[in-house]
């Protein structure tokens, strides 16, 4: 009985490190997404471990799965690291919550100050609240002088009763990538 329990331990053991192992080969890979979806189907094993925390809330930025930050963003608080992390993920999502209600409910955010990132959502977010854009019937066209072409789009997008806050970022016209927010 001692044996058969021993080996479904080792058993366990093995799964949850293949988890985890598939996780980080996800985000190494590029395949944010796929690590995000893992990362919440394995959260509840690893809601006190501060590695897995940042490799899925990571994951889950750089898929756009911003509203996803915030259990991190309570979990993460023990070292300066996980702090510095909390923090960052904490700007971008509520960038993403007053970006979002500007555009749809024209509120003036011109007054707000918040830490700028490197994150496409928080770039947008500081030429949009700097009133660094020019609007061309409902989309927001934003650059920086030193972006070497490339320019963000941003708009809502309406399908039904669902509203996305969409970016498009061009590169000398071309999109190159489009991110979408509830």
């Amino acid at each position: 009985m001692i044996k058969h329990f021993m080996t479904l331990l080792l058993f366990i053991a093995v799964l949850h490190a293949n988890s985890l192992e598939r996780l980080h080969h996800f985000y190494m890979q590029n395949q944010y997404e796929k690590a995000c979806q893992l990362g919440l189907r394995l959260f509840k094993q690893y809601r006190k471990n501060a590695d897995f925390l940042m490799l899925y809330g990571f994951s889950c930025l750089k898929a756009d799965y911003i509203d996803r930050l915030a259990i991190p963003i309570t979990a993460l608080r023990a070292t300066k690291t996980e702090r510095a992390n909390a923090s960052y993920f904490a700007a971008i999502l509520l960038q993403k919550k007053l970006l979002y209600h500007a555009l749809l409910d024209d509120v003036d955010i011109s007054n707000l100050h918040l830490p700028s990132t490197d994150y496409v959502l928080s770039k947008v977010f500081d030429l949009y609240s700097h009133n660094r854009y020019q609007k061309i019937e409902d989309k927001y066209y934003l650059s920086t002088n030193h972006d070497n072409g490339l320019i963000y789009v941003l708009y809502i997008e309406s399908n039904g009763k669902d509203q996305k806050m969409v970016i498009e970022e061009r590169l000398n016209g071309n999109i190159i990538k489009i991110h979408k927010y509830w």
